[in-house]
């Protein structure tokens, strides 16, 4: 099968209705944005062995490769439209890119999201995504938009797809049924969430790197500290058999769980508190941003945890 008929076979049947032009040319040609948007563009690249173990399922693996890109548009608060696809392939196996094609196309189907071209190469297993949304620009949730006082809310819980990652790496692969598994293989982009939180939140960044890692992140475009609550962290319920430090460091380290992290002025405290995330995504909150630098996070009865050793994800690390 050559390059051209693998495309046609297994992703150019996906529908596109809201861009002038989908795939089968040299450009893509999106409509534009509604009235008083702009648009929201970002991209991610997944390597085989980095990213993903190399014997994932297929279906699972293009479910989440579209579902990263996803959670940043989430974390923006910003609406999908569609996405360009690359995609290095060491042979071509059909099996193998009808189950992929399949878990990509059944998650961009339920946001709504085209898929609108893209690229494909013979080589190392790697996929790149770049996807496209819009948002008002002024309400767009931004890394530098935190105030100090806000409070910091998390959707969902945290901690399960770093369970699923270390028991793996200790030879110990979890069931496929096991639902920290499921977490890591397909997690579940808080797309609803961002666009509700649209005029109700100040900044947000989605959980790919871990809480205390992207919350430093946060904080440093915002100029400012963060205090967290221990006892308030959505920790995942299956984490609860696991020492202390273990559940800390998966919660507040790990990584993995594409869950949103905002912030929020406490007059929001009420309308957020009602507010139902996709699945298991209510928000929850757990601290607030300071003017005073650095991350502290706090017992139960306001004693500071060291925790100098829970770093974050690094690519170059």
């Amino acid at each position: 099968m050559g390059e051209f008929e693998l495309i046609r076979r297994f992703f150019a049947a996906a529908p596109v209705r809201r861009a002038r032009l989908g795939i089968g040319d040299d450009c893509a040609l999106l409509a534009d944005c509604p009235p008083g948007e702009c648009l929201a563009v970002s991209t991610d690249l997944l390597l085989a062995g980095r990213h993903f173990f190399d014997d994932v399922d297929p279906a699972s693996l293009g479910w989440k490769s579209l579902a990263v890109n996803l959670s940043d548009l989430a974390a923006m608060g910003a609406q999908p439209v569609g996405f360009t696809l690359a995609l290095a392939l060491p042979s071509v196996d059909e099996d193998w890119l009808g189950a992929f094609s399949r878990g990509l196309l059944d998650l961009a189907a339920r946001h709504d999201c085209e898929l609108l071209g893209g690229d494909t190469t013979r080589g190392p297993l790697a996929i790149g995504i770049t996807i496209f949304g819009h948002v008002p620009p002024e309400q767009a949730l931004r890394r530098d938009r935190g105030r100090a006082g806000d409070d910091l809310w998390v959707s969902g819980e945290l901690g399960s797809a770093a369970l699923a990652v270390r028991e793996r790496l200790a030879g110990r692969a979890l069931p496929a049924e096991h639902p920290a598994r499921a977490r890591l293989e397909r997690p579940s982009p808080r797309v609803a969430l961002g666009r509700s939180l649209l005029g109700l939140a100040h900044a947000a960044i989605d959980l790919s790197d871990g809480l205390l890692g992207d919350l430093g992140h946060l904080c440093e475009r915002s100029g400012l500290g963060a205090r967290i609550e221990w006892p308030r962290v959505p920790v995942a319920g299956h984490l609860a058999a696991l020492p202390m430090r273990d559940r800390m460091a998966l919660a507040l380290a790990g990584g993995d769980d594409y869950e949103l992290l905002f912030s929020a002025p406490r007059a929001a405290r009420e309308t957020i508190s009602r507010l139902t995330g996709e699945g298991e995504g209510r928000p929850c909150r757990v601290g607030c941003l300071t003017s005073e630098a650095g991350i502290r996070v706090l017992a139960a009865d306001g004693t500071p945890w060291a925790t100098d050793e829970f770093s974050a994800f690094d690519h170059f690390r």
